[in-house]
């Protein structure tokens, strides 16, 4: 049996010249396509259409679209009553975008037991690139004057796409997750791309959807290829963890 040949998109190629979705991979998972580059046009397009990049230096741009894929409804996250208590008592303040490449540096590193990050220089200033332009967003935590914990991914019409999170103090990264969604919640914003699954997400009620689904409540939250701008100013407390 002949092997399936993945698709190659040169940088010349239009932002769209990506092939349906359905076509990717059982093997590996999600595997859509190689090539590209990472203008703002092509990641739009791609994120809008349950599309990401990942891939390590020293290869080609690889574009993933999972069966299943990981979302996080806003209205349904998940906060464990010993979460709301350890939240409650830990000083956490919350901001948005006011440290956006202390938050992707963070999310660069090294972490134990990983082989190198997949946040390449490459990744980090296209993205900047999208924050510049009002696309991509960062959500800080802080304790004092010290970066806890943070993420940062694209908004897009009424849909979050979470790119990575990070935390240098205990539940970090899950305080930002929760200030996220409150957000995301005030805005009548209905979606939240988690990518792959992980323990971590799963505990806070991340949803296992079926791709062709999850591209249908795509075309519904981001008919309208918009930014995201409504976004709270200053530093804050976290008004709510336990819904």
């Amino acid at each position: 049996m002949k092997s399936p040949q993945i698709c190659w998109i040169s940088a010349g190629d239009p932002p769209d010249a990506f092939p349906d979705i359905e076509h990717a991979f059982d093997v590996p998972d999600g595997l859509l396509a190689a090539g590209g580059d990472l203008s703002a046009a092509r990641l739009l397009y791609a994120y809008s259409h349950g599309i990401f990049p990942w891939y390590s230096d020293g290869q080609p741009i690889l574009w993933w679209s999972p069966n299943p894929r990981c979302v996080i409804y806003p209205d349904r996250l998940h906060v464990s009553r010993r979460l709301d208590r350890a939240l409650r008592n830990s000083g956490f303040e919350v901001s948005f975008n006011t440290a956006f490449d202390d938050v992707i540096g963070a999310c660069a590193k090294d972490r134990p037991g990983q082989d190198g990050t997949w946040i390449t220089a490459e990744m980090c200033d296209a993205y900047r690139g999208l924050h510049n332009d009002g696309w991509a967003h960062s959500v800080e935590i802080w304790q004092g004057d010290q970066l806890a914990g943070g993420l940062y991914g694209l908004a897009i019409g009424k849909a979050f796409f979470g790119e990575s999170m990070f935390s240098h103090a205990t539940n970090g990264s899950k305080a930002a997750l929760i200030a996220l969604t409150s957000v995301l919640l005030e805005n009548n914003s209905s979606l939240l791309d988690c990518q792959v699954e992980s323990p971590h997400l799963r505990s806070m009620g991340a949803d296992m959807i079926p791709r062709k689904q999850f591209a249908n409540e795509l075309r519904r939250s981001c008919g309208n290829l918009t930014p995201f701008s409504n976004w709270p100013g200053g530093r804050r407390q976290i008004k709510h963890f336990r819904r």
